[in-house]
């Protein structure tokens, strides 16, 4: 016997030697099973072999009673771990293809049922179609029979072949060789190999119609089309198919795999305990060319299915399973072949990749023990991550062997009673890592990490360790961003920076307008919307050119609104000028933060937790959707909707014009202007319904409509790239401008029912709001000297608003779980700032820093995830698109808004808001504060099965929730 060959111990050798009669055997196979572990090789001997060879056996057993038995883990472990001198072993994607015989006599063809990348996707038989992608499911006793089946039958590896008739002439050369078939039937069973080959996408129709004859209703689609047989198998399997589904659990005990109260034997020709035979040159084997359907070999032409190619990752391979029922043969024949080098073999497979592995499996019409389902599961294991590794390594019968053992000891069984086998289990959404099962455990502990070690790492890594000299951090963020500078430019090149463009030109442009509105009226227009507009284009093109986080917004925030609001006041008792005063503590905020951009004080965010993080984005979150809200409901002030009728409310209201303009205009008849006419010419309203608001018939009304219509749009669209409709690129396109697609169905809704809602009111002349004030602020203007130094007690204050609003927003940002590759630059992002911010303050501009909402949002439409996904998984988050492009054109379209003013009055402001809340909800998915305050209203059996749920007890993840909200 060869050694490689050697069947390894079985685990019951020990045990004392007994004698069995028939009764012990019978039923034996079809109630007992090796579950999870390894099935030994001498097992089946003790089956087929009488006594007396019991006996004969005892004395060389017991030789080997000492020897431990290897876990099938452990083997496949060491088979994984050796170094392999030739690159023929090295792994690559496998997609694997079933082909099984349809047909009878002249018209039998190998057709495509079944197709695995990484789940399973099955032939429908009289649908025609493909199913969906499912996990494949597999009986236990399919998983015995195949592995007896590599155990007896033939194994070639490392063939020399390049096309399906050099395969075919050898296969049944080596069928001979070890006597499993005769010469006579030599050319049947090569003419069987070398059949017509038709894959599914062959036999679709190219035009479906909707209106057939009532003759056509019962013929088969796709054969008065394409010429393919009906997808139906010979006649004895069609009898067994009706036990068996595609789809069966992993382990089923019941009667539907029985045949008189066993398991049928698969009994292959040949001795299991010769050698492998390794594959001859093909050219010294005599071939007949006269046999055969070689199909696409013989002059057809090969139809590739160019459109799945897509799915299917670069480099792959191909693994090809024919099962097929041939009525020439008293038993089945089996065989696995390796080639040395992967060819793309004619039209064997539906893709244009090349083949590596071919699985043939061929049986006669009395053996009916689901055949089908060993194809399964011989495919399945191809799509195993550990196995496909295995076959690509394995040097003899026994690693393979050891493969399907190890597959075996990893399997998860379904009890029949608790599952219904028809059933296809869908692809889970995140699929664990197999390298528990490639890499054995490591012989020590490993060595505990130190977590201050590894804290100071990751802090050197992304600037925020003290460097202990002069502007030492500031250097070191232009030295890791200056390298990518280049990358941050074309890397723009992209439909999905488009889209993601126009999204927030709309969501900035909004609030910097009703930013304006608010600062007009609390700085007695000092500064306005223009003044707002202006500081966006500065701040924006500057930070999007020189900044080192250039995925971060700027925009108008809450506190500065608030700061701003309190120096004016504070102004206005004393009778200082404001604009001169805000020009000082400007100045003294940009000294201010230089001296922390030198003295490396960018450093603290690091003690920056997600507890600070989370709780300020869903702060900021919240007031988004509140102003929202808030402002749709102003309309209603302003738009009252008349609930008490005509009658009760006073609606008397004259215009009575003044002496001059009655004096230029005698002839207008002044009584039947409207309220927004008189005041134009100077009249005076007079009447008791002049205190009245003026009632416009629906605009709250159309206003609730837009801004929900606006938000639900957004959110549909927004997640349109999941659905089930039109073509990946169609939906990833619609996914990309759903905001955009939103804001002008609504303004076109709007402007078809022509009602008079709130329109965005944009300046129309660059200049000033205050014609009293210039584009430079004089210094002081009248107020004492002494304010200079004044300055500095609000400057102080002013300057912790910045630095946290501006380091927290970016500490969001420059979290791990976006993935970003080319680095942070908080020292670089404040050194860019303090010089904004003096420019502001010379110009008398509203001071611009980093938007929490606007930023996570601009994050989110630049998330790219993987292009090439299997049939059923998951696309994977690959990280952000990082470049500075979108920032730049976002805010250089702000400033060009001035000359857009007839486009923009058209959009109503209602949809604007509908913008703001899918922007405070959209910041809110991925943060775990405001999923834990989700879970507080979830009943326990509804809760998501977090990971934190199964070792914290509800109620004291309720109150750790409860204590951060306060």
């Amino acid at each position: 016997m060869d050694p490689l060959d050697e069947a390894p111990k079985d685990p019951g050798a020990q045990l004392p030697a007994q004698t069995y009669d028939e009764t012990d055997y019978e039923g034996h196979r079809a109630h007992t099973f090796y579950v999870g572990v390894h099935v030994p090789l001498d097992r089946r001997h003790s089956h087929r072999r009488h006594k007396h060879h019991h006996r004969n056996s005892e004395v060389s057993n017991s030789s080997e009673e000492d020897r431990p038995l290897t876990p099938p883990a452990q083997r496949v472990q060491f088979i994984l771990g050796e170094d392999v001198d030739d690159g023929s072993s090295e792994t690559h994607p496998l997609f694997s293809e079933m082909l099984e015989l349809i047909g009878d006599g002249d018209e039998m063809e190998w057709r495509e049922t079944a197709r695995w990348i990484k789940f399973e996707e099955v032939v429908e038989e009289g649908g025609n179609r493909w199913s969906k992608p499912h996990v494949a499911t597999l009986s236990l006793h399919s998983l015995f029979e195949l592995r007896s089946l590599v155990l007896n039958g033939s194994i070639i590896l490392d063939m020399e072949a390049k096309t399906l008739e050099e395969i075919a002439d050898l296969v049944t050369d080596n069928f001979i060789s070890k006597g499993t078939i005769t010469e006579e039937i030599k050319d049947k069973v090569k003419e069987i190999l070398l059949k017509r080959i038709r894959h599914q996408h062959q036999c679709k129709g190219h035009v479906l119609h909707i209106i057939r004859s009532l003759t056509e209703i019962g013929k088969n689609h796709s054969t008065s089309r394409s010429g393919c047989l009906p997808l139906t198998r010979r006649s004895s399997t069609k009898k067994k198919r009706k036990n068996a589904t595609p789809s069966e659990t992993v382990v089923r005990t019941d009667s539907s795999h029985k045949r008189n109260g066993s398991y049928v034997s698969l009994t292959v020709g040949g001795d299991k305990s010769e050698g492998l035979t390794k594959s001859t040159s093909a050219t010294s084997i005599h071939r007949n060319h006269s046999t055969g359907d070689l199909g696409s070999m013989n002059g057809d032409i090969v139809h590739h299915n160019l459109q799945f190619m897509r799915k299917i990752p670069p480099g792959s391979e191909a693994s090809n399973i024919l099962v097929g029922e041939v009525d020439f043969l008293e038993k089945p024949l089996a065989a696995f072949l390796r080639l040395n080098t992967s060819a793309v073999v004619g039209d064997l497979t539906e893709v244009p990749v090349p083949t590596r592995f071919i699985f043939v499996l061929l049986y006669p019409p009395a053996m009916n023990s689901g055949y089908h389902e060993v194809g399964r599961a011989m495919a399945t294991l191809m799509s195993d991550e550990v196995f496909h590794e295995v076959a690509y390594k394995a040097k003899n019968r026994n690693h393979l062997l050891a493969g399907i053992d190890e597959f075996l000891d990893a399997v998860t069984v379904l009890p029949p009673a608790e599952w219904d086998p028809a059933i296809r289990i869908e692809p889970p959404a995140a699929i664990p890592s197999q390298d528990v099962r490639k890499k054995p455990p490591p012989e020590k502990p490993p060595a505990e990490i130190d977590e201050e070690d590894e804290e100071e790492r990751y802090r050197e890594e992304n600037g925020l360790s003290r460097t202990g000299k002069l502007f030492g951090g500031l250097q070191n963020d232009i030295k890791r961003k200056l390298p990518w500078y280049l990358s941050d430019f074309k890397d723009a090149l992209s439909l999905q920076c488009v889209a993601t463009w126009i999204f927030l030109y709309f969501a900035c442009l909004s609030p910097i307008i009703t930013f304006g509105g608010l600062l007009s009226e609390a700085t007695g227009k000092n500064m306005a919307a223009m003044e707002s507009l202006v500081s966006g284009f500065v701040c924006g093109i500057v930070y999007g050119f020189f900044s080192g986080q250039p995925l971060t917004i700027l925009g108008s925030t809450g506190p500065v609104l608030v700061f701003e609001t309190i120096v004016y006041d504070f102004c206005l008792r004393i009778g200082w000028d404001y604009m001169s005063l805000r020009f000082w503590i400007g100045t003294w905020i940009s000294v201010i933060l230089f001296i922390l951009v030198a003295t490396d004080a960018s450093a603290s965010v690091c003690y920056i937790t997600r507890f600070t993080e989370e709780n300020f984005a869903t702060l900021i979150a919240f007031i988004f959707i509140y102003k929202s809200v808030e402002n749709v409901f102003s309309i209603g002030k302003r738009y009252p909707i008349n609930t008490s009728g005509f009658t009760n409310i006073p609606s008397k209201c004259y215009c009575i014009p003044n002496e001059i303009a009655q004096q230029g205009h005698p002839e207008m008849d002044w009584s039947h202007f409207n309220r927004t006419t008189c005041l134009s010419y100077n009249g005076t309203l007079v009447g008791e319904g002049c205190s009245t608001s003026e009632y416009v018939p629906d605009v709250f009304l159309m206003s609730i409509l837009l801004y929900i219509g606006t938000f639900l749009l957004s959110v549909v669209l927004k997640d349109f790239k999941n659905a089930l409709f039109f073509p990946a690129k169609v939906r990833q396109f619609v996914s990309d401008f759903a905001v955009i697609i939103a804001i002008f169905s609504m303004s076109f809704l709007d402007f078809k029912v022509n009602i008079p809602t709130p329109k965005l009111e944009v300046p129309k002349e660059f200049k000033p709001t205050l014609s009293t004030r210039g584009w430079v602020i004089p210094p002081f203007n009248g107020n004492p000297i002494y304010t200079a130094l004044l300055a500095l007690l609000p400057a102080l204050l002013g300057t912790i608003l910045i630095f946290m609003d501006q380091q927290i927003s970016a500490v969001i940002i420059n979290r791990k779980e976006n993935k970003l590759k080319k680095g942070c630059g908080y020292h670089l992002d404040l050194f860019v700032l303090a010089i904004l911010i003096e420019i502001c303050s010379l110009m008398g501009l509203p001071w611009f820093v980093a938007a929490t909402v606007l930023s996570i949002n601009h994050v989110n439409s630049l998330k790219l995830e993987s292009e090439c996904a299997a049939p059923g998984e998951k696309p994977q988050f690959l990280g952000v698109r990082e470049q500075r492009v979108t920032h730049i054109l976002i805010f250089l379209t702000i400033g060009l808004s001035v000359f857009l003013t007839p486009i923009l009055k058209h959009i109503p402001m209602p949809v604007l808001f509908g913008v703001f809340l899918y922007m405070g909800v959209s910041s809110l998915k991925g943060l775990q504060f405001f999923d834990r305050i989700l879970i507080m209203f979830m009943p326990p059996k509804y809760q998501p099965d977090y990971m934190f749920l199964r070792q914290v007890n509800i109620i004291i993840v309720i109150l750790e929730s409860d204590h951060k909200s306060l």
